[in-house]
């Protein structure tokens, strides 16, 4: 079994090997994952070596310390989070070795096409069809809310193929290729001033089934691998202490004194502890990971994550007086991702409002809580049985 001595003598071959002053990147990246140092969870020949995901930490303390370079996982984080996982589990041995290489080094970007007009909280409405013919399926419809897919060469893609069954069971789950002509992006302004997020319209688009993840009909439950990898992702992402959203806040508060007041000194205070705690608690997340597939606790983290955010951005924006909504850039920007601490106040406080429907909306989660953490009743489910063809839209 491949312990940390095991992982610290692989490190240092890699470092001898392609010394990272004189080593391009991407061909750093490459070597790493051929290495099996990306993943060392994941199996060998795909990234990792079969070792406990506990240890990836040992190897991420190696190269940082050597100057190596990452793979800018902000940039790519809805393939490293979301898609890959996805890919691992459900995936044919053809596409796992087609798209894990290029999509942890950051050489192709994915995106998450689920989410509809009419069918964001409740997902398992989507109206976006796939129809099979011969090889291929053809799909047409629309999704929204799509980050990164003006830069995205690959998507994750749920799409109805069988409107005679009830909603979840005539999903498929497929890997769509985001530069086929039948695809068309469309930016979303938001009240940032920024675009980060798009609507796409797929028309024609023509999908091999071998980019088909999972049996036909059983893209629901494909994609709940997805969902529960994205709230860990979103929710659950590792950081120092003072890290996130609670930074730039603690910062402002020691760096104007003249702003103080006893009221917002307790509510710091009190945010603080709260961040440390959701910090510790997606450590703990993150160690339970290691004996397998992410569960519902990663919404309780995302719920935590969004209110955190918002409390604390609200809390600066105070801070700050009328400074405080001010911020340099409101022309229209098409950012590749999210950068909350590398911007002002007033662009966190816009930016957080979001945090409550992305990944899963707030009355969603709290359901989901709810029902499979606190095992409290279901709600009553009247389309339950019914055909999809036959629901009220």
């Amino acid at each position: 079994m491949t312990d940390a001595a095991e992982l610290r003598r692989r490190t240092a071959e890699l470092l001898a090997a392609h010394p990272p002053a004189g080593t391009d990147p991407l061909d750093f990246l490459r070597a790493r994952f051929d290495a099996g140092l990306a993943w060392v969870h994941y199996p060998e020949g795909l990234g990792g070596l079969g070792a406990p995901r506990s240890l990836q930490a040992v190897v991420d303390a190696e190269l940082e310390a050597a100057g190596a370079p990452d793979n800018d996982p902000r940039r790519i984080g809805i393939g490293l989070g979301m898609a890959a996982p996805t890919i691992l589990q459900y995936g044919t041995e053809e596409q796992k070795r087609r798209f894990l290489r290029p999509l942890w080094t950051g050489e192709e970007v994915w995106c998450q096409l689920f989410s509809e007009p009419g069918a964001g909280s409740d997902l398992a409405a989507l109206g976006t069809r796939a129809v099979r013919e011969g090889e291929d399926w053809v799909v047409n419809g629309q999704k929204v809310w799509t980050s990164s897919a003006h830069v995205a060469r690959w998507a994750i893609l749920i799409a109805r193929t069988d409107p005679d069954v009830p909603k979840h069971r005539g999903i498929t789950y497929f890997v769509c290729d985001m530069s086929d002509p039948g695809v068309e992006v469309r930016p979303l302004r938001q009240i940032t001033g920024e675009a980060e997020f798009n609507e796409v319209f797929l028309t024609g688009v023509r999908i091999p089934d071998a980019h088909r993840l999972g049996e036909v009909g059983d893209g629901w439950r494909v994609a709940q691998t997805t969902l529960n990898n994205e709230r860990v992702a979103i929710g659950g992402m590792r950081l120092p202490r003072e890290g996130g959203m609670i930074g730039p806040a603690a910062r402002t508060w020691r760096e104007r004194p003249g702003l103080r007041t006893h009221d917002l000194h307790q509510r710091l205070l009190k945010l603080w502890v709260e961040a440390e705690v959701s910090r510790l608690t997606a450590e703990r997340l993150r160690q339970q990971l290691v004996a397998g597939q992410p569960g519902p606790e990663g919404a309780g983290m995302k719920l935590a994550f969004a209110r955190l955010n918002q409390e604390i951005s609200g809390l600066e924006v105070e801070l700050l007086g009328e400074e405080g909504l001010s911020y340099d850039d409101w022309t229209m920007r098409r950012p590749d991702f999210v950068d909350f601490t590398g911007r002002e106040a007033g662009y966190r406080y816009l930016r957080s409002k979001g945090n409550s429907i992305e990944g899963g909306t707030t009355e969603v989660l709290l359901n989901i809580v709810a029902e499979r953490v606190l095992g409290l009743p279901t709600e009553p489910r009247t389309d339950k049985d019914v055909a999809w063809k036959d629901l009220a839209r």
